[in-house]
């Protein structure tokens, strides 16, 4: 008998892609998504990847009562991974209360059906925007370094909603959580049949990168150039997508093996290595031989200036590492925007 998981947000960049990872362990999977920054046809890859199209509801988390039919109708349920959430650090300074509204009642309305439809654990998709800046005596950040002021209404809601998970797991709530902070997820599956596709101008580096190098954005935009980092550019622990899907599986693996440790455990999900922006464009333009139109910009409301992860505790106790390299993640990028203008699309 199959198991069966439930995937919030799961055709989004990170959702779909765990999706793979979770059909190709040999679970059920019920996508939930209402499709605010993805598209459906993302299920058409799934399918193509794995030979099996999961379940999908276009269902917004937010509403509590279409929630609960979603759980009625799939009485197997036994974990979560809740990936649904709105997720531009610039957007979130311009719209707080959107940000506030959908990332804290989704997992409200997660946790409440949870007891209720008998669901032993959920996974939640936190941030290393949790940790804020990092003093230099805390890089590479563990799993106990300071939680900092968030220093955007998107890093506050992660760090409100594991507040939140924790708050409700000390009442005695009959779950399990494991909360995943990972840090900057790119590149795309393999096949080039799923990857990222933000609607609209993309918030992400990676995304705006590619899009660069095929012309349809005009000039790639770094910035800041005056960071206290080696080339003066932020730094960040860039993860390949699929080895974070990955995570989520032995995750899950341990929440249903009864393996925890504690009702709640917190791991950080990354390579270990911090890379410049800069140094992301150069190994773009190096793996892929294209040369990339991109001018120094100002610094942007809510960036932090470095942080990369100390993966160990993920490595050693959830038995799981990060495998792929920048230059392999970066060609399955670009292999991914081909693929997109083969289709006619963007």
């Amino acid at each position: 008998m199959k198991k069966t998981i439930l995937v919030t947000g799961g055709t989004g960049f990170i959702g779909s892609h765990t999706t793979v990872e979770l059909q190709q362990a040999g679970y059920d999977v019920v996508i939930v998504d209402n499709l605010s920054n993805s598209n459906v046809q993302v299920l058409d890859g799934i399918e193509q990847i794995t030979g099996q199209r999961p379940a999908f509801e276009q269902v917004d988390c937010c509403n509590l009562p279409d929630m609960e039919k979603v759980f009625e109708k799939y009485p197997g349920i036994c974990g979560i991974i809740h990936f649904a959430a709105s997720k531009a650090v610039g957007e979130s300074v311009e719209k707080p209360l959107l940000y506030y509204r959908n990332n804290l009642t989704s997992l409200l309305n997660l946790l409440e059906l949870m007891p209720k439809y008998n669901v032993k654990g959920i996974i939640f998709s936190s941030s290393c925007t949790v940790y804020g800046q990092p003093t230099a005596e805390n890089l590479p950040v563990t799993e106990n370094s300071p939680i900092q002021k968030a220093l955007s209404p998107y890093g506050n809601t992660k760090q409100i909603n594991e507040e939140i998970i924790s708050d409700y797991i000390y009442s005695g709530a009959p779950v399990k959580s494991i909360i995943l902070r990972y840090f900057n997820p790119i590149g795309a599956h393999p096949s080039a049949l799923i990857g990222e596709l933000p609607n609209g101008v993309p918030m992400n580096l990676i995304p705006f990168v590619t899009q660069t190098a095929m012309g349809i954005r005009e000039q790639l935009k770094i910035f800041g150039n005056d960071y206290d980092t080696p080339d003066g550019t932020c730094m960040r622990d860039y993860i390949y997508v699929v080895d974070l899907a990955k995570a989520h599986v032995k995750a899950m693996e341990r929440i249903l093996n009864d393996s925890c440790s504690e009702a709640l455990e917190y791991f950080n999900i990354g390579t270990g290595n911090g890379v410049s922006t800069l140094e992301v464009v150069e190994s773009f333009e190096r793996v892929t031989g294209v040369k990339l139109n991109w001018t120094y910009a100002p610094r942007r409301e809510g960036d932090i200036e470095k942080i990369w992860a100390n993966p160990d505790r993920a490595n050693n106790v959830l038995g799981w590492k990060a495998e792929a390299g920048l230059d392999e993640t970066l060609l399955t990028a670009w292999k991914w925007q081909q693929r997109l203008r083969e289709k006619g699309i963007q």
